[in-house]
This record gives C-alpha cells, sequence and structure tokens, in this order.
C-alpha cells in the first residue's frame, strides 16, 4: 500500500504516517522542509523496523510548484491532505490549506485512479459559513474565521469531489475527516520531531494527543467497510476518542456551496480538475 501524507513531518501528519508504516504502509512525507521530513523519517523507523518512509517536496502555498512535487511518485492507494497552517494572513491560509490540496489534486490525477482520497477538516468548520462573495477573506481579516472557513472549504470540496466521482463511476473515492480536539500536551514525545511539554488533567479529560487525533484518518486510509462520502471523527463529543462515523452538518454537504466553491477553485487555480479527473 503507498501512501502521501501532506504535511506528514509535524503535527497530526505525522502520527498519520507512523501509525499507516506500522500498518505496513509505504509512506511518502509530504513536506517543505528535507530536514524535518528526514527527522521524521528516522523517528518512524526507530519506532517501526523495516518501515519504508520516502520524502517528496511539497509547499501547497507555491502552486506553480506542485507538479514537480509529484513527479516521480508511483501510484496512490490512498492520499490524506493533511497539511495546514492556522496562524498566517486570512488570504494564505485559504490559499494553502483550501487551494493547494485542489490544485495538488489536480496533479496527483493520474495517479488516483482508485485511491482514497482523504481529506482532514477540522472541529472549527461546524461554526463556520462560507462567504461565497470573499472567499480569500480580502474583505474579512478575521484570522480564525479564516481559518475555520479554510477548512470548511476542505470538507465541502472533500464532499463535492466523492459526489463528482459516484457519478463518474470511478473506482477512487472521497472520505472527509477530522481529528477533534487534538494537543500537543497530550501527545507523545517523539525524538527529533516532538517534545511533550507540561499537560492538564482537565485537558485530558475532554481532548487527547495529535496521535490519536490521526486515528480518524488512519482508518479512513485502512478500514474495507469504509466508503466515500463519509466522516469520521472522534466518538466523544466529536472531540476524543476511537474514530467513528458522523453524520455532516448540512452546511458541509450543501451541494449548490460545494459547486460555487469548485468552479471559483479552478478559476484561481488555473486548473480544470474535473476535466483531469474524467468527471
Amino acid at each position: 500500500m503507498n501512501v502521501l501524507v501532506t504535511g506528514g513531518n509535524a503535527g497530526i501528519g505525522y502520527f498519520t504516517a507512523e501509525q499507516l508504516a506500522e500498518a505496513g504502509a509505504t509512506v511518502v512525507l509530504g513536506s517543505r522542509s528535507q530536514a524535518k521530513a528526514e527527522r521524521a523519517a528516522a523517528s518512524i523507523r526507530a519506532r517501526v523496523p523495516g518501515a519504508v518512509v520516502r520524502h517528496t517536496p511539497l509547499d501547497l502555498s507555491d502552486l506553480p510548484s506542485l507538479k514537480s512535487s509529484v513527479d516521480g511518485l508511483d501510484p496512490l492507494d490512498a492520499v490524506v491532505f493533511n497539511a495546514g497552517i492556522a496562524d498566517a494572513d486570512p488570504e494564505l491560509l485559504f490559499a494553502t490549506n483550501h487551494l493547494g490540496h485542489f490544485a495538488l489534486t489536480y496533479w496527483l490525477a493520474p495517479l488516483l485512479t482508485s485511491a482514497r482520497i482523504i481529506t482532514v477538516g477540522s472541529f472549527a468548520a461546524r461554526s463556520e459559513r462560507l462567504d461565497l462573495d470573499d472567499l480569500q477573506s480580502t474583505h474579512d481579516h478575521d484570522q480564525k474565521r479564516a481559518y475555520g472557513r479554510s477548512k470548511l472549504a476542505q470538507m465541502s470540496f472533500g464532499f463535492e469531489l466523492d459526489r463528482r466521482l459516484r457519478a463518474a463511476r470511478s473506482d477512487a473515492m472521497s472520505v472527509v475527516v477530522h481529528p477533534g480536539g487534538a494537543l500537543d500536551s497530550l501527545t507523545p514525545s517523539r525524538p527529533g520531531v516532538h517534545t511533550r511539554p507540561a499537560s492538564t488533567r482537565i485537558a485530558g479529560l475532554l481532548l487527547h494527543g495529535k496521535d490519536d487525533g490521526a486515528r480518524p484518518a488512519v482508518h479512513a486510509a485502512l478500514d474495507p467497510d469504509v466508503e466515500g462520502g463519509q466522516l469520521w471523527g472522534p466518538r466523544q463529543f466529536g472531540l476524543r476518542g476511537k474514530p467513528h462515523l458522523e453524520k455532516p452538518h448540512a452546511h458541509m454537504t450543501d451541494e449548490q456551496t460545494a459547486k460555487v466553491l469548485w468552479d471559483r477553485s479552478c478559476e484561481l487555480t488555473g486548473l480544470n480538475l474535473g476535466e483531469v479527473l474524467g468527471l
């Protein structure tokens, strides 16, 4: 099994990669930093003897670079769209978190003919709504709101992608997941990758670490019973616990909103994703 994990060198992406390697997958870490990817790969190999871990340079904020990022990759059984930023200019949040993955899907298309395309959303998307007249937050500069909207855009895209794949009778599927409330303070240390800071007992009762936050994505990649168009997240209040199947909120699966988002994403990236996927 060959899996690409964007942002696989740190955080939830790292633990997604580690757990996939434990399951026997060949893992490709998509990362801007080769040094960080090498440290992550070394950590995985130290914990998983015989793990096959590779690196491909990947900068989702640099759309013209993405074509070269996929050169040399083998066909994929799954791709986990995990990478993202939270602390940045609102326009950059949308460009990186959503448009970067939208464009990456275009360039990966020949490798995804029967793959599981897994989009990692966020609990923050529940309380947000997309402003179709200001998708890039050029007028609304609230960073927290822009982050939630960028993650909502990812999730809306994930559901729309699966609808289009099903209509085209594709062998690929698109699944949406979210990690719940995943904190560094509850995440186990990994030398060279993550050092666990002080934790609090209360947080541990309500939330979990990034290792557990990775489990919905890993489940979506590996479980044979997972179906396209599903949403998987933590069992307990959507914040912590084992992965379980959730019913997505209506605004996440609104088809008219998703169609406008798809068309605008094609315009903003200059890429006709539907055409390259045969949709």
